[in-house]
C-alpha cells in the first residue's frame, strides 16, 4: 500500500500523541505530516501539505469539527472523525458512509479506517457523505442512507423506500417512484443500518419495510399492502412484534 499522509486536529494534546503514536507504531504506512490544536490551524495545514486523510475531533473551542468543511469548495481527503461523545449518534455517521474512531481509540477501529482510506472508496463523495451526515444529525430520524452501488454511493431518502427486499446476498431497494437499485449487500445490513429508527421493520427473512408506507395490515392473511398495492406476507414469528412496532410507529408520528 502507498504511503499514506495524514493530519491529526484536536485540541487536546494528549489526544494528538497518543494517536500520533499509534499510528507511527502500528501503521507504518501513514506519516503523519501535521498535528493541529484547532480548525483554522488545520485548514492552513490541509492547504499546504495535501493530506490524504484528515483525522477530526469534533467538539473543539471557537470551532467544531464538523465546521471544518465549511472552508473548502472541495472536499478532496478523507475524513476520520476521533470522539469520546456518543451522543453525536453513531449509527448517523453508519448510515452516512463517513468514518469515525471513538475515543479511547482502539487498535483494530484504527487500522479499518486506516484499510477504508487506502482503498479510496468513494473518496469523491466525501463532501456529499459530510452533507447527508449533517442532515442526519439535525434530527432524531435518519433522513438519509449512503447506498453502496458499483461505481461509488448514491445517496437514497428514506422516505423514498417502501421497502428492501433480499435476494440471496444482495438486496433490492424499492422507491415509491417505482425504481429499483440492485445492491450488493445482504438484507441484514440495512436491518442493521435501520435498526432502532421506527419507521423500518423486518417483517420476513426476505422482506424489510417502511412502516409509512403500509396502507393496510390483513392479520388474518398475515399480510401487508403497500402504498402501490404489493403485497407482502409477514412471518409467523414476527406478526406480534410487528403489530406492536405499527402501533408504535403511529403513535409517535
Amino acid at each position: 500500500m502507498s504511503s499514506i499522509k495524514a493530519i491529526i486536529i484536536d485540541d487536546e494534546e494528549r489526544a494528538r500523541r497518543v494517536l500520533s503514536n499509534m499510528l507511527e507504531n502500528f501503521c507504518p504506512n501513514v506519516e503523519v505530516i501535521s498535528k493541529c490544536s484547532n480548525v483554522p490551524d488545520g485548514v492552513l495545514a490541509i492547504n499546504k501539505n495535501n493530506p490524504d486523510v484528515v483525522f477530526l475531533d469534533i467538539e473543539m473551542p471557537d470551532y467544531s469539527g464538523f465546521e471544518l468543511i465549511g472552508f473548502f469548495k472541495e472536499v478532496d481527503f478523507e475524513i476520520v472523525f476521533v470522539t469520546a461523545y456518543s451522543k453525536y449518534a453513531i449509527q448517523a455517521f453508519e448510515v452516512s458512509a463517513v468514518d469515525y474512531i471513538l475515543k479511547p481509540v482502539q487498535l483494530e477501529q484504527l487500522e479499518n479506517a486506516i484499510e477504508k482510506v487506502g482503498q479510496k472508496v468513494s473518496a469523491l463523495s466525501m463532501f456529499d457523505r459530510l452533507e447527508t451526515l449533517k442532515t442526519n444529525l439535525s434530527t432524531n430520524q435518519i433522513q438519509k442512507i449512503a447506498v453502496p452501488v458499483g461505481d461509488g454511493l448514491i445517496f437514497v431518502k428514506t422516505d423514498e423506500i417502501s421497502h428492501i427486499d433480499a435476494d440471496g446476498s444482495y438486496s433490492k431497494i424499492f422507491l415509491v417512484d417505482g425504481s429499483d437499485i440492485f445492491v450488493s449487500k445482504k438484507l441484514k445490513y440495512f436491518q442493521e443500518l435501520l435498526n432502532g429508527k421506527g419507521s423500518f421493520y423486518r417483517v420476513h427473512r426476505s422482506h424489510l419495510v417502511n412502516l409509512s408506507f403500509v396502507k393496510k395490515y390483513n392479520r388474518h392473511q398475515g399480510k401487508v399492502i403497500l402504498e402501490n398495492d404489493i403485497k407482502i406476507s409477514i412471518s409467523r414469528d414476527k406478526k406480534v412484534a410487528f403489530e406492536d412496532s405499527l402501533s408504535e410507529f403511529h403513535k409517535s408520528y
